[in-house]
């Protein structure tokens, strides 16, 4: 879903995170994204990856009083070297600046057991929601212990003690920890390296808008899930969402949108114009909760609010959507969206697809909340 970022006072700062599993490519990927992004007219920022920068300094998990002490401790730097690299950029005067960092607070996650993960976050008096989605996008590359084993090696990062098992184990952990973001997407080894470098720079190009913002998204009518079994799942994440719709002068589609989970939310604005069944411009913007209230005097009145449970799932390294509404008992919805209109989609055994439904109109949830009056 490509981003115009324009709340929060960010400007024209896009702020994304560069993940994975361990031998995932990240190093290499970074020279490429700033040779990339600043031929494209970027100011290339890049927040250091926290976790090597503590060890190699010898700060780590092994030599603190405890992991959930090391975690604290990391998890406080890197708020506060986004928090600086982000002042920074908004004094800088370039048109268009990409924030890129090595790891997100998330990733963290993924080295805790749940009930340490949350004692952290209490303790930093911080929610999940906040950390997770204060990016813009999240792109994940898989670890060459899943796919490239002959290539996987812990000689080039001395922070680096893993092995292949243990890489892929804990690249399933941090995809399941960013799973719910607002827009995931997992680069995997099914092609040489230079071509999964390729794709994470297709992924992020296509994200931003360059040169147009188009989204390729392709939608399935789905029996009723079993969300118990869903919200049991590690690479499952319920997220709760109020979607209204606002009077629109030119024919375009104007929504705002609250996201989030156990009275934890962000909140959007986001203007569509489809271009064809498949594709469509969209344009998307972060804003306050004051600036949300403010919106919603301007709601349409023809249209009720759609509220729904969404169920974002990732499954061999593609990440759908499922939509459970309040006015369904027999069927959902399943999205995904593509860099390729042609890419192959699988789904799990537990998602039924009825059917497509991307081009018929009676399923967009602009004519849902008018179904629901």
């Amino acid at each position: 879903m490509p981003i115009a970022w324009k709340g929060e006072n960010m400007g024209n700062i896009i702020k994304i995170v560069i993940t994975g599993g361990p031998c995932g490519g990240k190093s290499t990927a970074m020279s490429r994204i700033q040779t990339h992004f600043t031929d494209l007219g970027y100011r290339v920022l890049f927040v250091p990856e926290t976790a090597t920068e503590l060890i190699k300094g010898g700060v780590a998990p092994w030599t603190c009083g405890s992991n959930a002490d090391y975690q604290t401790c990391q998890i406080s730097l890197q708020i506060e070297k986004e928090r600086i690299f982000e002042q920074a950029a908004k004094t800088m005067r370039d048109d268009k600046i990409l924030m890129v960092c090595d790891r997100g607070v998330i990733d963290n996650k993924a080295y805790m057991e749940q009930e340490e993960f949350y004692g952290v976050l209490e303790k930093l008096h911080r929610n999940e929601v906040e950390l997770r989605d204060n990016y813009d996008a999240v792109f994940h590359l898989v670890t060459a212990a899943k796919g490239a084993e002959e290539f996987y090696t812990t000689a080039n990062n001395t922070a680096r003690r893993e092995t292949p098992e243990q890489a892929a184990k804990l690249d399933d952990k941090i995809i399941s920890a960013w799973t719910g973001h607002p827009h995931f997407r997992v680069i995997d080894n099914d092609t040489d390296f230079d071509g999964k470098l390729r794709k994470l720079l297709t992924e992020i190009t296509s994200f931003l808008g360059e040169p147009e913002p188009y989204e390729t998204e392709r939608k399935f009518l789905i029996e009723y899930p079993d969300t118990a079994f869903l919200s049991s799942l590690e690479n499952c994440q319920r997220i709760e969402i109020i979607q209204t719709y606002l009077n629109s002068d030119d024919g375009s589609e104007i929504r705002v949108r609250q996201r989030g989970s156990d009275g934890h939310y962000i909140y959007f604005k986001t203007i569509k114009r489809r271009i064809s069944g498949l594709r469509c411009v969209e344009i998307e913007e972060r804003l306050s909760k004051d600036e949300y209230l403010a919106l919603l005097m301007n709601a349409d009145t023809t249209k009720r609010q759609i509220r729904k449970d969404r169920y974002c799932l990732t499954f061999r390294n593609q990440y759908f959507e499922i939509d459970v509404y309040p006015f369904w008992t027999d069927k959902a919805i399943a999205e995904i969206e593509l860099t390729n209109e042609n890419s192959e989609i699988i789904f799990p055994d537990y998602v039924k697809v009825i059917k497509e439904v991307t081009e018929d109109l009676s399923f967009k949830n602009s004519a849902l909340a008018a179904m629901v009056n």
